[in-house]
């Protein structure tokens, strides 16, 4: 090979051109043949942040400064594609491109999108070379804009109301009878792979069981074509024929409900990513239904919902955040406006064992860092405000066990002080990147009409759905309500915890079938019509000691609905 030739070669995707000719011994440290030492290289002087990292046409454009001295070792910033499962560039020598040293960096890699090299779900990081090897100078950064190159640019849908509601299957007429806006769909990931559905995606082929999607897509069709806004949990159970979806060496776990999704190991990462996109492609609403909305994975501050293991909070959190990106791209790269949110509960500060629990506040500050470090994106929060204990309807009177206060530092923030989250998710360091505050619902809470310590009470079920729903419809910053149960279920019916708006058969515990309407029903039904909102919801201010409802919620929605009916 001419010397040219070589000196091109090494300089797009080796070492420096600068030291082909050099010999080993003068790259690096180390004993020499005649024993004696050579001297390590400096750290880098340059200190690169990457400001930037944005698909521009057929490219990923990443843009930087740094802060530093430039070095005279080398004249040259290097970029470097991380995949989501790699954590630093070790000994590599493949860099993507090259740029000359200044105070700002202007980087452009090909993104070679649907193709085996695609670089859609990459990380970046600037390097230098420091005569021995590449060192790393900035932090790594995600593609922040994948929503540009998504098919659908439809605008975001926005329902009629926050009313929602997880419905069974078989009842979902009656669930537009109670004129519900939102519906909840729990999609178990481990069983998503399978035959009769091929897919191809970037390069690869996959198989998709199409006797379960033929399930989905008929409920997800007509939910659709009642116009109401589909959220899909997506939840990650055990299965013995799927081991790459679960993090290396955990094995199925007593207690653990579902799993955190994996994408540490390059399998995990290609599964995930496939079957992401495939459920975002397939309910694109192009002959399938349309899910809008997409939780990953449910209550993450309980690996009890999301196993992993035993680990601090900081490293927990890094590892769903590699996952949450997986899933983030491909659905905003496919419908640009859907919303991803994660999940947590209500103990806000409160219950966390550092290791397998950790309180929802923290995970959501170390999450909302991470994302701001590595490439801000439009997340949001999915949270489950339920009453203290979950077996007593009352939520207002939740302040005398001592979980729930008014403070930032409330052990607990449900209903009654819900307040609290969305003041804290007004705070300039958790605005969104267009710096409004970010989309949060309630995707999960609901109501017992049996209660532990006083056997059945439909009125005080009734009383507690009606007062919830207005503190969260007269909330500007929450955008659905959904109630946990259309129907009891007999296993949490036996425990006190009867959520349902119907009543179930409980000699049927392997099924929900319900029997009875309860009070709660005619509530809910008409609880967002203004023509008999304040008639079902009247018995409920005796219960609750209260004259009028803006007494107790000052920016009440039905406020002059209220003061116009009591004149």
């Amino acid at each position: 090979m001419a010397l040219a030739a070589l000196l091109f070669v090494l300089n797009v995707g080796g070492r420096p051109a600068w030291a082909a000719g050099q010999t080993g011994a003068a790259q690096a440290g180390g004993m020499q043949a005649d024993g004696t030492q050579t001297a390590q290289p400096a750290a880098p002087t340059e200190q690169v942040t990457l400001t930037s990292c944005l698909i521009n046409g057929e490219s990923v454009q990443i843009k930087g400064v740094n802060a530093g001295a430039v070095s005279a070792v080398d004249s040259q910033f290097y970029l470097f594609e991380l995949h989501p499962y790699e954590d630093s560039i070790g000994a590599r020598t493949d860099y993507v491109s090259s740029i000359q040293k200044g105070a700002e960096l202007n980087f452009f890699a090909p993104l070679n999108r649907g193709t085996t090299e695609s670089r859609l779900y990459s990380r970046f990081v600037a390097a230098v070379w420091d005569g021995v090897k590449y060192v790393e100078v900035s932090r790594p950064v995600y593609i922040t804009n994948p929503e540009v190159v998504a098919e659908n640019q439809n605008p975001y849908k926005e329902p009629l109301t926050k009313k929602g509601l997880l419905i069974e299957p078989s009842m979902l007429k009656d669930a537009f009878t109670l004129g519900v806006k939102h519906v909840i769909v729990n999609f178990p990931f481990q069983f998503i792979l399978g035959t009769g559905i091929d897919y191809e995606y970037e390069g690869k082929t996959y198989h998709f069981n199409k006797a379960l999607f033929d399930e989905y897509d008929k409920i997800v069709r007509d939910m659709t074509a009642k116009d109401l806004s589909v959220t899909a949990v997506i939840l990650n159970s055990w299965n013995d024929a799927t081991p790459d979806l679960y993090y290396p060496g955990v094995a199925k776990t007593a207690g653990a409900n579902y799993y955190m999704f994996n994408a540490s190991t390059q399998a995990g990462y290609e599964d995930i990513k496939a079957i992401a996109s495939f459920l975002a492609e397939h309910y694109s609403g192009n002959g399938n239904g349309k899910v809008s909305n997409w939780i990953i994975g449910n209550e993450i501050n309980n690996q009890e919902w999301n196993y992993i293991g035993p680990m601090d909070v900081d490293r927990y959190v890094k590892e769903y955040e590699r996952a949450f990106r997986v899933f983030y791209t491909a659905i905003k790269s496919t419908s640009a406006n859907d919303r991803v949110y994660f999940s947590t509960d209500f103990n806000w500060n409160h219950d966390a064992n550092g290791t397998t629990k950790y309180n929802a506040k923290d995970v959501i500050d170390r999450f909302n860092a991470n994302v701001q470090a590595g490439g801000p994106i439009d997340w949001g929060l999915a949270y489950h405000p339920y009453s203290v204990p979950l077996t007593e309807p009352e939520f207002w009177d939740d302040s005398a066990t001592g979980l729930v206060t008014w403070y930032e530092d409330s052990p607990v923030v449900n209903i009654g002080n819900l307040s609290v989250l969305t003041d804290y998710f007004q705070k300039p360091e958790l605005l969104s990147p267009s710096g409004e505050v970010r989309s949060i619902i309630l995707s999960e809470q609901g109501f017992t009409s049996t209660s532990e310590s006083r056997g059945k009470n439909e009125d005080l079920q009734a009383a507690a759905i009606a007062y919830a729903y207005y503190i969260v419809d007269s909330n500007p910053y929450i955008d659905a309500f959904i109630m946990s149960r259309q129907v009891d279920a007999p296993s949490e019916a036996k425990l006190s915890a009867s959520f349902g708006l119907y009543e179930c058969d409980m000699s049927r515990e392997d099924q929900i079938l319900p029997t009875r309407m309860k009070k709660s029903y005619d509530v809910y039904r008409y609880i967002d019509k203004g023509s008999k909102t304040l008639e079902v919801t009247a018995f409920a201010k005796e219960i609750l000691g209260i004259d009028h409802w803006y007494d107790v919620i000052p920016e009440f929605r039905w406020r002059g609905l209220e003061k116009r009916t009591q004149n």
